[in-house]
C-alpha cells in the first residue's frame, strides 16, 4: 500500500493536518422527512469540506480534501468549482490536473461535471492541450463510440484550439471499423461544414458523395449515409436532383430488390424536387408491386409511396399521407 493508500484510510479526525479544523454538519432541517443514510467515511469528508469551503480556504489541503470528496462522488458540482478557485489561487500544475481527470473519467465518462471541468482545463491551457484533449477524446470514444460528451468536447476543441487536419482520417477509422457508427457520420458532416482546412462544403462534395455512395451499396439498409448524402445538399435541392451518383445509387439498390427502402424514399424526395426518371427507373419501381396483378400506377410517385406502405409497414400511415399530398400528375 503506497503513502495516498494509507492517507485515505486514516479517517479525517484523526489526520494532524486538519486537527484546526471544525467539521460543519449537514444542515437538514429539525424535522427531515427522509434523512439520507450517507456512509460514514463520506458523511465526515462532506463534513470537513464544508467547513473549508465556508471558510473559503484555497490551500493544499483544501485541494486535497476536494480530490477525497470528489472520488466518493464525482458528480458534486460545489466540490468541482471550489477545486477550480484553490486551482487559480494556487497556481496549481494544470497538466498534473488533467491526469486527475483522466483517473475520474475511466470510471466516470458521462458525467457532466467532468467534462465541464475538462473544458475549462483545457481553456487554460490552450493550444498546449489541444493534441492532448483529442488523445482523450478518442480513447473515451474507443470503449464507447456514442458518448455524447466525449464528441461534444471534441468538437469544441477543434473549434477553439485547432486540431482539424487528421479529423477527416479520424472519421474515416471510425467508419471503416463500423460504418454504422452514425456519430462518426455526423463527425464527419461537422468537418466537412466546418473545417478551414478543407474549404466550404462544395470544395469536398462530389468527393464525399463517392464515399457515401459506396457506403450505401456495401450497406443499403444502413440509414446513416443516406442522411449523410442529404445533408451534403442541404439548402442546394437543384444540385442534388442533377447529381447523377445521387439517382444512380437508387437505382442499384432498386435492382437488387432487396433493402430497399432508403432508397425509394430518397427517389420519392427526387422527383418532389423536380427528377426526371428514365423508364428503367419505372421498370425498377414497377417490379417492387406487392402483387403482379395490381395494375401499375401510371403516376410514379404515387407507384413509390404504395410500395413503401406495404414494405415501411411501421410507417404506413405516413406514406399513406405523402401519397395523399402528391400532385395529381408527377
Amino acid at each position: 500500500m503506497d503513502s495516498d493508500e494509507e492517507l485515505d484510510t486514516v479517517p479525517l479526525s484523526r489526520r494532524p493536518e486538519l486537527s484546526d479544523v471544525t467539521p460543519l454538519p449537514q444542515d437538514d432541517g429539525p424535522n427531515p422527512v427522509v434523512p439520507i443514510a450517507y456512509k460514514d467515511d463520506f458523511r465526515e469528508t462532506m463534513d470537513y469540506f464544508r467547513a473549508l469551503y465556508r471558510a473559503d480556504e484555497r490551500s493544499p489541503r483544501s485541494l486535497l480534501l476536494t480530490e477525497e470528496a470528489i472520488n466518493l462522488n464525482p458528480g458534486n458540482y460545489t466540490v468541482w468549482h471550489f477545486r477550480r478557485q484553490i486551482l487559480e489561487s494556487l497556481e496549481a500544475d494544470l497538466f498534473r490536473e488533467l491526469d486527475f481527470v483522466d483517473q475520474v473519467a475511466k470510471k466516470n465518462s458521462k458525467n457532466y461535471q467532468i467534462w465541464h471541468h475538462r473544458r475549462w482545463l483545457a481553456e487554460k491551457l490552450g493550444t498546449d492541450a489541444k493534441c492532448r484533449e483529442l488523445q482523450f477524446t478518442r480513447r473515451i470514444l474507443s470503449l464507447d463510440a456514442k458518448n455524447y460528451h466525449a464528441w461534444s468536447h471534441r468538437q469544441w476543441v477543434l473549434q477553439a484550439l485547432g486540431g482539424w487536419e487528421d479529423e477527416l482520417n479520424y472519421c474515416d477509422q471510425l467508419l471503416e471499423e463500423d460504418v454504422f457508427n452514425n456519430s462518426a457520420w455526423n463527425q464527419r458532416y461537422f468537418v466537412v461544414t466546418r473545417s478551414p482546412v478543407l474549404g466550404d462544403l462544395k470544395a469536398v462534395r462530389e468527393s464525399e458523395v463517392s464515399y457515401t455512395v459506396k457506403a450505401i451499396l456495401s450497406n443499403p439498409e444502413n440509414e446513416s449515409p443516406w442522411r449523410y448524402l442529404r445533408g451534403l445538399f442541404k439548402d442546394d435541392a437543384q444540385s442534388w436532383v442533377n447529381n447523377s451518383q445521387v439517382s444512380s445509387a437508387c437505382l442499384k439498390v432498386l435492382s437488387v430488390k432487396a433493402n430497399y427502402v432508403f432508397a425509394l424514399s430518397m427517389l420519392l424526395d427526387l422527383i418532389c424536387h423536380g427528377f426526371q426518371p428514365t423508364q428503367e427507373f419505372r421498370d425498377a419501381i414497377y417490379s417492387l408491386r406487392a402483387s403482379d396483378s395490381d395494375p401499375p400506377e401510371s403516376d410514379l410517385g404515387k407507384a413509390i409511396c404504395s410500395v413503401l406502405q406495404h414494405v415501411d409497414s411501421m410507417r404506413a400511415n405516413y406514406w399513406m399521407w405523402r401519397k395523399s399530398k402528391l400532385p395529381v400528375t408527377m
